[in-house]
């Protein structure tokens, strides 16, 4: 299997605050974003945090969701990396909606070997504004 994947770092604000507190809400929300993007679901745990706040994981077979909540703001800190050629673009949309953000902020990073990021080429989304690129170490200037 190549190691070609996609992982979005991804930051919702104004949420609804009712939900940000629930961790069986959370965890059913995780689950629903796993399923919608296609994953393998192998596992799931979830924490409530005292005074306020749920932190999450779910492991899938193509790799990991993760989330972050501070209801006190209103806001929600989520991972969503994929391999095996799910698009996890779906998924940012589906908790933006669930969640009921008034706004947000997502990253993509392609993330593999690089003799197969060389070969993959894939064009960016139109809707990507940030766009996180390597480089090998070796061209890398000790300048810069």
């Amino acid at each position: 299997m190549k190691t070609i994947g996609r992982h979005l770092i991804a930051e919702f604000y104004r949420c609804e605050t009712g939900l940000l507190d629930d961790t069986g809400g959370i965890r059913r929300l995780m689950l629903e974003t796993a399923e919608i993007i296609g994953a393998t679901v192998m596992g799931a745990s979830f924490h409530r945090f005292t005074p306020q706040g749920v932190s999450g994981t779910v492991v899938i077979s193509e790799s990991h969701l993760s989330i972050h909540t501070w209801p006190e703001y209103g806001y929600v800190a989520v991972d969503i990396y994929t391999c095996g050629g799910l698009d996890p673009r779906p998924g940012f949309e589906h908790l933006r909606e669930q969640l009921g953000a008034e706004s947000s902020r997502v990253q993509e990073i392609l993330r593999g070997l690089p003799e197969e990021m060389a070969a993959h080429q894939q064009p960016l989304a139109d809707d990507i504004r940030i766009t996180t690129r390597t480089v090998p170490l070796s061209q890398v200037s000790p300048d810069a």
